[in-house]
């Protein structure tokens, strides 16, 4: 199996691990049931990916043991982003029958996460994502990992995503503070409801806490108190 190194991810402070904590613990609860998840999002650029992908390291140091797919088949950027070397082959590989689900398969320099990236840009991804061998393939992976976090297209750009939601247990929405309306929210959950997918909530994503009055005098005063006080 090869290894790979997760580089350019952005140290994250403690109001984003904290947060993270919270994400995965609210996913916990949501069921033993729910193990395999679909990370989408409205319109490109909310953060969806940097959300499944510290998501899943969040998991995996609590000690699950997680699978990341990079199921974002059109215009995947995380090779590219977090620069993890020469990976040639990955889902797209797959799921055409050229390459064994085992040599697409990476460790990572976190214990217990493992990741498939997206591959080569196929003239097909629809195609691919909705047939039987990706179902198959997911429903699977239930048996290896304690969950399996999908990153999927944006729900309201191509339809990748919702067919890619129907086949997990739930889904999370990526919202992006003050870029979006609450309609076009509401239609990324309907659409994601259509496909059968349980919602199991959303992600209100770049934040600027120092901007936002109620965010910033929340994890300002409740942290601040919180952790600054000494023991005696």
């Amino acid at each position: 199996m090869k290894q790979v190194t997760l580089q350019n991810l952005e140290p994250l402070d403690f109001r984003t691990q904290e947060a993270y904590k919270t994400l995965r613990g609210n996913i916990g609860f949501c069921g033993a049931d729910i193990k395999t998840i679909a990370i989408t999002s409205t319109a490109p650029n909310e953060g969806k990916t940097n959300v499944a992908l510290h998501l899943a390291i969040s998991m995996a140091e609590a000690g699950y043991r997680v699978c990341f797919i990079d199921a974002d088949l059109r215009k995947s950027v995380i090779v590219g982003k977090y620069r993890v070397g020469q990976v040639k082959v990955g889902l797209t590989n797959f799921l055409s029958g050229q390459e064994r689900w085992e040599e697409c398969v990476c460790e990572t320099e976190y214990e217990n996460l493992q990741c498939v990236f997206a591959g080569p840009v196929p003239p097909n991804p629809s195609e691919l994502v909705g047939g039987a061998l990706f179902y198959d393939k997911v429903n699977a992976l239930k048996e290896e990992y304690d969950y399996v976090i999908i990153d999927t297209p944006p729900l309201g750009s191509v339809i990748d995503g919702a067919i890619i939601a129907a086949v997990c247990d739930g889904g999370v929405i990526v919202v992006e503070s003050d870029r979006l309306s609450y309609r076009h929210v509401r239609k990324t959950k309907e659409q994601m409801e259509r496909s059968g997918c349980r919602v199991l909530g959303a992600v209100l994503n770049k934040v600027d806490v120092r901007k936002d009055s109620y965010y910033g005098k929340y994890y300002g005063n409740y942290y601040g108190n919180y952790y600054g006080k000494e023991e005696k």
